[in-house]
């Protein structure tokens, strides 16, 4: 199992940091979706 992700992170690791950077972006749009309604 620990090979597979050291094999699968060798071959793609550039992309694994891209999808990692959208899905921190996907969470802050979603918290900050949440909290503009309590502002108003």
């Amino acid at each position: 199992m620990l090979n597979d992700i050291k094999t699968v992170y060798s071959r793609s690791g550039a992309t694994i940091l891209q999808d990692a950077t959208g899905a921190a972006a996907i969470v802050v749009m979603l918290a900050v979706g949440l909290y503009l309604p309590g502002i108003a």
